[in-house]
């Protein structure tokens, strides 16, 4: 695109892309009251069906605690939303609802915004990395340490570790902790998120049983945090990924290079909240998640993002560290003769 003139000034193309997509970042309270009904209210009915489903078929209850996974998923959308200030024009709305479905989703609100806003100021950032993000090293960084420095990283990349074991740390443990350096805000919202989660399991406890509720609980968590995690990691975490060091890095360019654009099967885009259009998400963080489709479809600058697949995601877990000298991610293998 080039450089056009307007009252004789020169206008950037950012300026245009920029300019174009203010008017998808205006929240639609009927979308987002119908998005909450379609979303909350099948989850708990599914608690319901759940329930009752274990006196008819464990096979049907294993395929309703799947669904209710992806809904939960989709309450956590919702959640992401509002901290950015997106989902309702009113803070307080945004606020109140988020912490909600924060509850819902074993994850304290002030916390994990104040994290992921970080994240969204220095996502490509080779210089800033490290609060909010899925852990990289560099390849010259990674041949340099020691050698349990590299086993610890090893293990943390490992598919396993990552989302099998550590979306349970995160979100069962992680969350649960206060540490230091936090504001009394967010110390405030984890005792908070801790007593309503333990008020849930005594009155769910109390109702069906606490085993019963510990197993189901766990399952849909676990189930919904690995598909999570899963989407964090490729957002940032794929074959054609761009990193800057600080000097040549801008949110614009990152949102372009060092977002993807995850191109999932209609259903799936709709468990996931458009999430996957995660390049226009990070060039303006205040569009709601169901705006998302619309502005992929009407401005051709975001359809020139080559999309990652299915294939090229499960390719991507190969791909552990950034290699500065060729500019791309690469794969353990063939590193050993390097160390």
């Amino acid at each position: 695109m080039k450089l056009m003139k307007s009252q004789n000034q020169e206008v950037t193309p950012w300026a245009i892309i920029s300019k174009n997509i203010e008017k998808y970042q205006n929240p639609s309270l009927r979308n987002s009251i119908w998005q909450i009904i379609n979303s909350f209210i099948p989850y708990v009915a599914l608690w319901f069906l759940i329930v009752y489903s274990l006196s008819v078929s464990y096979g049907l209850t294993a395929f309703l605690i799947l669904v209710a996974a992806g809904f939960l998923v989709r309450l956590f959308i919702i959640f992401h939303d509002c901290g950015h200030g997106s989902y309702f024009k009113s803070p307080k709305a945004n606020r109140m609802v988020g912490m909600f479905f924060g509850i819902l989703a074993f994850t304290p609100y002030d916390k994990w915004h104040n994290q992921h806003l970080r994240h969204h100021g220095s996502v490509g950032n080779l210089d800033k990395r490290g609060v909010g993000d899925v852990w990289i090293m560099t390849k010259d960084k990674y041949l340099a340490g020691d050698k349990w420095g590299r086993l610890k990283y090893r293990l943390y990349r490992n598919p396993f570790v990552m989302f099998g074991l550590g979306s349970l740390y995160v979100f069962l443990i992680q969350n649960r902790i206060i540490q230091k350096g936090m504001t009394r805000k967010e110390k405030t919202n984890i005792w908070v998120t801790n007593i309503a989660l333990l008020l849930i399991f005594l009155g769910m406890g109390a109702t069906i049983g606490f085993t019963t509720f510990l197993i189901v609980q766990l399952l849909i968590l676990w189930i919904a945090a690995i598909s999570g995690l899963w989407l964090f990691y490729l957002q940032h975490q794929y074959e054609d990924v761009a990193w800057f060091r600080n000097k040549d890095w801008n949110y614009r360019t990152v949102a372009l290079k060092g977002s993807s654009f995850v191109k999932f099967p209609k259903l799936l885009q709709w468990f996931s909240g458009n999430i996957g259009f995660h390049h226009i998400h990070h060039l303006n963080a205040r569009i709601p998640n169901y705006y998302l489709s619309k502005c992929y479809r009407e401005i051709p600058v975001f359809n020139e993002v080559k999309p990652v697949t299915f294939m090229m995601s499960l390719r991507s877990l190969k791909l552990r560290l950034w290699d500065e000298q060729i500019q791309k991610m690469v794969a353990f293998r063939g590193l050993r003769q390097e160390i």
